[in-house]
């Protein structure tokens, strides 16, 4: 039998993150605490307003209601909470956590075993022209080969500028460059956009328009020179059935996976599954999760990406880490635009383990 208890944690951003759906100085996020025979996991459950599905009223109260009969949860999570995606990612970690031993090992692979780093993007967020070509220039000066820039928050002519910028400096080979839109375009207008992007020879660009509009994205697809990746639309889509229409409708280039906002990792794997059955390659972000989640994002991202699918060779969207003034003390690091896990004794999680 299993026991449950959870503990609200806030971090806070260390420079506001600014997306289309507007500034986060802080957000809020769960730990829970799984334990059985005296080993004790932790996941995490966390969302996101105006994106996740479950950021909704009454979510703590749901949470606790979960933890106070965790073990009609246990055996099947995916199905159990599927409108409740951050809570089955959370208790799926936990899980994980005891399975291997309650070290924050989840997956054990040469990512722990600090042999291997996994290669990511290097992300900018949106707020003035100088401040997203401050970032452009940190994130350059640090070595990163794929750099993912969130548009639609400010003027696009100054948006065009900023690449043009990027572009005059470095070229195709020398960076990789993928556009985040966060569903900022107008359907109208997407086209036009994506045009006018292309010329700056843009890898992919995630979610041109916004969610629920797929006769729209499928055209956009079929016509659109710059490769278009599914993000928001695959986290209101949970139901197996409506996940294969999606694709087989769409026909999306690339699916952006983010297991807090999807439901874990199994609806991850019927994701990429679908993906590789419709031609469509993947990757995996996060979602701004503290390094507890990350971790368990990170450890999963590099387990699935050595399937023979196409997944393997892109950079995984997984530097959020270091957004926080008081994240969780962990043995996750960035260096040389790979992210590492080095030294499995560098967790601190008493803040979270205290019961007070």
């Amino acid at each position: 039998m299993y026991k449950a208890r959870y503990k609200k944690y806030v971090l806070n951003f260390k420079r506001p993150a600014g997306t289309s759906r507007g500034v986060l100085t802080q957000r809020d996020t769960y730990f829970i605490i799984l334990e059985k025979d005296s080993t004790v996991g932790i996941g995490e459950c966390s969302t996101l307003e105006g994106l996740s599905i479950d950021h909704v009223p009454g979510y703590e109260k749901k949470l606790r209601e979960i933890c106070n009969h965790i073990n009609e949860y246990i055996s099947n999570p995916h199905q159990k909470l599927m409108e409740w995606p951050s809570i089955c990612f959370g208790i799926e970690t936990a899980l994980k956590d005891i399975e291997n031993g309650g070290k924050r090992e989840l997956f054990p692979s040469e990512f722990t075993e600090g042999k291997e780093g996994i290669y990511i993007n290097g992300l900018i967020w949106m707020g003035s022209f100088d401040f997203m070509k401050e970032q452009l220039d940190a994130k350059l000066r640090e070595g990163y080969k794929c750099i993912k820039v969130k548009i639609g928050g400010i003027d696009f002519e100054e948006e065009m500028s900023l690449l043009s910028q990027l572009r005059k400096r470095y070229s195709p080979d020398d960076i990789e460059l993928r556009l985040d839109a966060n569903g900022a375009f107008k359907n109208e207008e997407a086209m036009n956009k994506l045009q006018r992007l292309s010329e700056f020879h843009i890898h992919s660009i995630e979610q041109p328009i916004k969610q629920g509009n797929w006769e729209k994205m499928a055209e956009l697809c079929k016509t659109s020179p710059i490769p278009i990746a599914l993000d928001e639309d695959l986290v209101v889509t949970h139901v197996l059935t409506e996940k294969e229409k999606l694709v087989a409708e769409v026909k999306p280039h690339y699916l952006i996976l983010k297991p807090s906002l999807l439901g874990g990792f199994e609806s991850c794997r019927e994701w990429i599954t679908l993906a590789e059955k419709y031609d469509a390659k993947w990757w995996v972000t996060s979602a701004l999760e503290s390094n507890i989640g990350l971790n368990a994002i990170a450890q999963w991202a590099y387990k699935a990406s050595l399937n023979p699918s196409e997944g393997a060779v892109l950079p995984q969207g997984l530097g959020t880490g270091q957004l926080y003034t008081h994240n969780i003390a962990s043995p996750l690091v960035i260096e040389n635009s790979r992210l590492w896990y080095k030294g499995n004794n560098n967790w601190n999680v008493e803040e979270i383990l205290n019961k007070n």
